[in-house]
């Protein structure tokens, strides 16, 4: 571990803009890079420049190489061909640390901190501040309360950090706040060029609302922000310039105002997207599948209860902390604290575990599929059917043709895209990640499905497909629980949408009184009492 005894301080170091001259040479200039995994071509031939003080989106379909490339500039892949060019400077990034040597620091989708160790110990990793030989703790906390007061004052005044204690465990905050402390990491580390990847997608819509403010002061200030992301509005809300990757090839380069969404979609997938309208909305829900009544939770949630029918599709919202994935996580038998009533198929069940939850037909699409929903080091074919593995079994041994085949043909069904479905999981694109989660209780045949935020961190394209089945799922006789963070997707594809706020139910909107607004206030509380 590198030891720093006395770095500049987080609140000055890094912000300062170049010279005057600065603006015509490029914050970053990408020469002909390429980048090859087995039997994959990420990139080919990438080349692009990065204006200083710009907010430039990278953009792209899940496997364009959007992240190869995000990474390559971070230090984390070394290119195979070509060169990258940091204010006028050919570098060398061979490593993280060589990145941030040159100024460059990156946020990353996947929350990338130590679980076990603090928030002080997080921001300070690498350049631990020492006396007589020992870590200096005091000084260590005082650094790491500069730095997040840096990102509530980049905010123009937004105190949405002010709460996150640094002695606490990283891995024992919320999401959303585990996202701020990598983002106070990097600005903290006087990057001058900072590579948000997917930023938001842990995020409320308020803590959002505080990165973009956050952003705009760093641009203020002369820093350069390289920003992945698959959600249109924040795209054209940020960025000024937006570089189009296809298939690992670069496509287009332009200012996002000489675009629309429906131009910049036709470009990172090759085709367009119509206006999708449900099928199962047009029938009427048949038969109760899942009832709950007055679960409980404590700490967490408390007398929620509400019922699914056959062909339902239920949204469930909620800022972030408002209980929706705790509920999800009960019903899957992960929480043995929970108490209340569960009914499926009008009968009482008792779902005490995973085990119990599958038996019972339920199936549940986690929030985090990296640690939750996938065991990384296996294989794709193995992933898609680690719920059904009895089924496929003889004897105690698994029938490997029939695993194969399912695979296959699962793979096929939802459009996974891998070299071989023998690659190991970690390998692949977040969309095609998600995918397989999803497949894996399509092959388990769930009567019911929950879905806590299917379509974070996927493509425009892989967000449709997923849209897609959910809807025929729920056209074929599903019951599913949709939680989501995006409106618009509750919105489009729910029978009816309930509000949790506070760990409680707040109330219900039908589908046909369903706007933005009215979900809104019900989540935050307006006029309430």
């Amino acid at each position: 571990m590198q030891v720093d005894a006395a770095p500049p301080d987080a609140t000055t170091q890094g912000m300062a803009g170049g010279t005057s001259g600065d603006s015509i040479v490029p914050a970053v200039r990408f020469a002909g890079v390429s980048k090859r995994f087995p039997g994959v071509r990420a990139l080919e031939g990438v080349s692009f420049e990065i204006r200083r003080g710009s907010c430039h989106a990278l953009c792209g379909e899940n496997g364009a190489g959007k992240s190869t490339l995000a990474k390559i500039l971070a230090g984390i892949y070394t290119p195979d061909a070509g060169q990258v060019i940091v204010d006028g400077h050919h570098v060398d990034l061979r490593s993280p640390a060589a990145a941030l040597r040159a100024g460059i620091g990156i946020v990353h989708q996947e929350l990338s901190a130590c679980e076990n160790l603090s928030v002080a110990e997080n921001l300070c990793l690498g350049r631990m501040p020492v006396r007589r030989f020992f870590v200096d703790a005091r000084e260590m906390e005082r650094r790491a309360r500069a730095m997040l007061a840096l990102i509530d004052d980049a905010a123009a005044g937004q105190a949405g950090q002010a709460g996150i204690d640094v002695h606490r465990p990283v891995g024992e905050l919320p999401l959303g706040q585990q996202q701020m402390v990598q983002i106070a990491a990097a600005v903290g580390s006087g990057a001058r060029v900072i590579i948000f990847d997917e930023p938001t997608s842990s995020l409320s819509q308020y803590e959002a609302d505080s990165l973009y403010a956050l952003m705009g002061r760093l641009r203020e200030r002369g820093v350069t922000c390289v920003y992945v992301s698959h959600r249109m509005p924040e795209i054209f809300r940020l960025c000024d310039t937006v570089t189009v990757l296809r298939d690992g090839a670069q496509v287009a380069t332009q200012p996002t105002s000489t675009l629309d969404e429906a131009a910049l979609v036709h470009l990172m997938i090759g085709r367009s997207l119509g206006e999708y309208i449900p099928e199962h909305v047009s029938s009427a829900p048949g038969d109760e599948l899942l009832r709950i009544e007055r679960l409980s939770s404590p700490g967490k949630f408390r007398d929620v209860s509400l019922e699914i029918r056959s062909g339902e599709v239920v949204g469930l919202a909620g800022l972030v902390g408002a209980g929706r994935s705790e509920v999800a996580q009960a019903l899957f038998g992960l929480d043995p604290q929970v108490t209340g009533r569960v009914f499926v198929g009008g009968k009482p069940v008792r779902l005490s575990s995973p085990r119990a939850a599958m038996r019972a037909g339920l199936g549940l699409v986690p929030e985090d599929r990296k640690r939750q929903g996938l065991v990384l080091g296996m294989s794709a074919a193995h992933n898609f059917t680690l719920p059904i593995l009895p089924s496929l079994s003889r004897l105690g041994w698994i029938r490997r043709p029939a695993e194969a085949a399912l695979a296959q043909r699962l793979s096929k069904q939802l459009g996974v895209r891998a070299a071989s479905l023998d690659v190991v999981t970690a390998g692949l694109s977040g969309g095609n990640q998600q995918k397989i989660v999803l497949a894996k209780w399509l092959a388990a045949r769930c009567r019911v499905l929950i879905l806590d935020e299917p379509t974070r961190g996927v493509d425009v394209g892989a967000k449709a497909e997923i849209h897609a089945l959910i809807d025929r799922l729920a056209a074929e006789g599903s019951a599913v629980l949709l939680i989501s963070s995006e409106l618009p997707e509750l919105i489009g594809l729910s029978t009816r949408i309930l509000v949790m706020r506070r760990g409680q139910l707040a109330g219900e909107v039908p589908r046909g009184g369903a706007d933005q607004a009215t979900v809104l206030r019900l989540m935050a509380g307006v006029g309430a009492d």
